[in-house]
C-alpha cells in the first residue's frame, strides 16, 4: 500500500495555466499538467494506491467552486482519490467558514489544505484563526510551511499557531519547512507535528533526510510527491535510499497516513 498525501490538481481547462504558475512562482521546472487524469496515470505507473488531492484558493470567492471540484473528483474515483478542502481567511467576508467546513466534511473530505505563500496571508494572522477554530479537533490541516523568500509561511509562525490550537492536527508540508529544513526541525522539535516528504529530497542529501526523519519521529512522517512538480516513481526511488527498516518504510508510505486520516 502506498498513499500520496500531497498532490495538487486543477480542472482540465485551467490545469496547464495553474501548473505554469507554480513553475514561475518557484522557478523550478514543473513537468506535468496538474490534471487528475495525469496524476492517476503517474500513480498507476509507480504503484501508488491512493492520492490525497487539494488546490489552494487564491481568493475567497474561489473557495466553494474549488471545494466542489475536489468533492466531485472524490466521487468519480472514491477507491483512489481522497480530498482535502481549501479555505481562505477572507472567506469570512463573503461566506460562513464553519458552514463551509461542515459541508465539506459531510461530503467526505478528510482534511484542509492552506498555502499561505500562494494565498498571501500570514499563518498566524488573526483572520486565519477562524479557519483553525473551524477545523481544530475535527480533521488534520496540511499547511505549506517554509520559504526563505517570504514571511507568510515561516515555521515559527506555525509553531505559534500550534501553541494556540493544541488540539489541531497539523501536517507541515516539505518536512516542515521548504528551503528552511534545519530551522524548521529545530522550531518544531517539541511540537506534535506531522510532516510530509514532498519537495525535499530533490535538494536535500539523503543523509540529511535520514536525520530529519529521526528529528520528527518516523511515526510522524508521511509520503508525498507535490504533483505536478514531481512524480511518485522518482520520489519512491529516494525513499528506497533511506536508512529505514521495512516496517518504518511502511509507516511512511501508508501506515501513518491511514492512522491520521482514519482510513
Amino acid at each position: 500500500m502506498i498513499i500520496d498525501i500531497h498532490a495538487h490538481v486543477f480542472p482540465d481547462k485551467i490545469a496547464e495555466k495553474a501548473s505554469r504558475g507554480i513553475q514561475e512562482f518557484y522557478d523550478i521546472r514543473v513537468p506535468y499538467n496538474g490534471t487528475v487524469e495525469k496524476l492517476i496515470e503517474l500513480s498507476d505507473r509507480a504503484g501508488v494506491d491512493k492520492m490525497v488531492i487539494h488546490s489552494p484558493a487564491t481568493t475567497a470567492h474561489q473557495v466553494e467552486s474549488i471545494n466542489n471540484f475536489i468533492i466531485e473528483c472524490t466521487k468519480k474515483c472514491p477507491e483512489r482519490i481522497i480530498g482535502f478542502m481549501t479555505m481562505h481567511p477572507d472567506y469570512a467576508d463573503c461566506g460562513d467558514i464553519e458552514a463551509e467546513v461542515k459541508r465539506c466534511i459531510d461530503s467526505g473530505l478528510k482534511g484542509l489544505k492552506i498555502h499561505p505563500d500562494f494565498q498571501e496571508f500570514m499563518i498566524d494572522d488573526k483572520k486565519a484563526y477562524n479557519i483553525y477554530e473551524a477545523i481544530s479537533g475535527r480533521l488534520p490541516i496540511l499547511v505549506h510551511t517554509g520559504d526563505y523568500r517570504y514571511q507568510w509561511s515561516k515555521p515559527s509562525r506555525m509553531a505559534k499557531v500550534m501553541d494556540d490550537f493544541p488540539d489541531m492536527e497539523v501536517i507541515g508540508a516539505h518536512f516542515g519547512g521548504w528551503s528552511e529544513w534545519d530551522n524548521a526541525a529545530e522550531i518544531f522539535r517539541d511540537k506534535n507535528i506531522y510532516v510530509d516528504t514532498s519537495s525535499t529530497m530533490y535538494d536535500v542529501p539523503i543523509e540529511r533526510v535520514n536525520k530529519l526523519i529521526k528529528d520528527y519521529g518516523v511515526d510522524h512522517v508521511l509520503f508525498g510527491t507535490d504533483y505536478p512538480m514531481w512524480d511518485a516513481e522518482n520520489e519512491l526511488k529516494y525513499i528506497e535510499k533511506l536508512d529505514l527498516t521495512q516496517n518504518e518504510r511502511e509507516m511512511i508510505l501508508h501506515g501513518n497516513t491511514e492512522r491520521l486520516l482514519n482510513l
